[in-house]
């Protein structure tokens, strides 16, 4: 028997997502930041609330049992050994990313990624001086795929590539044979590989995570891998995210880059949430009825929009569905709008992961069914008025 997650309401909280514009009062179906409408599980509730019991609040020490807990997670759900030496903590995986990159390169170092992709790669590779080169994933029919004979011209001229495994937006998991030949282009022209691997535990039916790191030890790769509890256990404003590094003078370096660009201190709620949710049981049971119930809104979602011209991308990983909305025929920006205006949806347009996300858009898929039927609802409503009332 198969078990789903219910949401909860996030209406007037504070909410980034529901109250940036107040999204219940105009009516507004938010599918837009990647953050969950589903209540965090409830031993990382409990634990939080039994530290914020203890009335002081101050600096933190991280305990052992902190990295432990990492590494053994790792280990037993995705048999890939580390030890805790191997891991740094730090505030989110966009601070992780942007001060590996100051640790790694030199100033106008090029650095790679593939496209479209998360959009915040974009700005921890400028803001730390490099030149982004992009290699744009090959789109056919809906399915995304790695052009790997531009990937290795790229690299030759790369020092670093950011991996986005799984990624996002394309919705990819990529498999062993295809981390396999980056890893080995990598290898072959020096390039050190950051893995953002932040949806690993958010994974369809039929489809599996393989951390990079089994693939980069195997070939004896210069790498890091990024993760944090946020996406998969929805914690994202508790900030806290870890890199894993075997490399000593790498580890070393960005440690010094951590604290470089002050991003070292993290949060007592943080730490006991991440314990908690790599040593509770029922926490690895949440991911189970987390996967089922994104999966059931996909194929939802999928199902409303599969007579119409709009090309859904297929969802292996996360919990973000990639749709081609090329067939309106319009800027992506003014299709946003226009839904927000007057659809009642809030969605991302696809240009924010770069140019290759023209005609695309982004759509959060962790809420509850009934909000994924009225929003496609909504977006039929715009396609026939756009489409079928021309």
């Amino acid at each position: 028997m198969k078990h789903y997650l219910k949401t909860v309401n996030r209406s007037h909280t504070n909410s980034y997502k529901w109250d940036s514009i107040d999204c219940k009062e105009q009516n507004i179906i938010p599918l837009w930041v990647a953050d969950m409408d589903f209540a965090t599980p409830k031993p990382i509730v409990d634990a939080v609330v039994q530290r914020a019991k203890h009335p002081v609040y101050g600096y933190v020490k991280v305990p052992n049992e902190y990295k432990e807990a990492v590494c053994n997670w790792f280990e037993t759900q995705h048999e890939w050994h580390t030890e805790p030496q191997d891991v740094i903590y730090t505030t989110s995986v966009v601070t992780a990313i942007s001060a590996i990159i100051k640790a790694v390169t030199k100033n106008k170092d090029r650095v790679l990624i593939q496209t479209p992709v998360y959009n915040c790669f974009f700005s921890s590779i400028e803001n730390n001086g490099c030149k982004i080169l992009a290699n744009s994933l090959i789109n056919k029919d809906g399915e995304y795929s790695i052009d790997f004979e531009f990937f290795e011209m790229m690299a030759r001229q790369a020092s670093v590539f950011i991996l986005c495994n799984p990624h996002n937006p394309a919705g990819r998991c990529w498999t062993e044979s295809e981390l396999d030949k980056m890893a080995l282009i990598c290898k072959r022209h020096k390039v050190f590989v950051i893995a953002d691997e932040i949806h690993c535990e958010i994974i369809m039916p039929g489809y599996k995570y393989t951390p990079f790191g089994i693939i980069a030890d195997k070939h004896k790769l210069n790498y890091v891998q990024c993760s944090s509890i946020s996406k998969t256990f929805n914690t994202a404003g508790l900030h806290i995210a870890n890199i894993i590094c075997k490399n000593e003078k790498y580890r070393e370096q960005i440690i010094q880059a951590i604290n470089a660009n002050e991003v070292g201190e993290v949060n007592p709620f943080g730490v006991e949430a991440l314990i908690t949710a790599y040593t509770n049981r029922e926490c690895k049971f949440y991911i189970r009825d987390l996967n089922n119930t994104i999966y059931d809104n996909y194929l939802l979602a999928k199902e409303k929009l599969k007579n119409t011209k709009i090309v859904v991308t297929p969802l292996e990983g996360t919990y973000l569905m990639w749709i081609d909305i090329r067939c309106f025929g319009k800027k992506v920006a003014m299709v946003k709008k226009e839904l927000l205006r007057n659809y009642h949806i809030w969605v991302n347009e696809g240009t924010m992961y770069g140019s290759d996300g023209e005609g695309f858009l982004r759509i959060n898929l962790a809420t509850s069914p009934e909000r994924i039927e009225a929003a496609m609802n909504y977006l039929l409503e715009y396609y026939n008025d756009k489409i079928n009332g021309k």
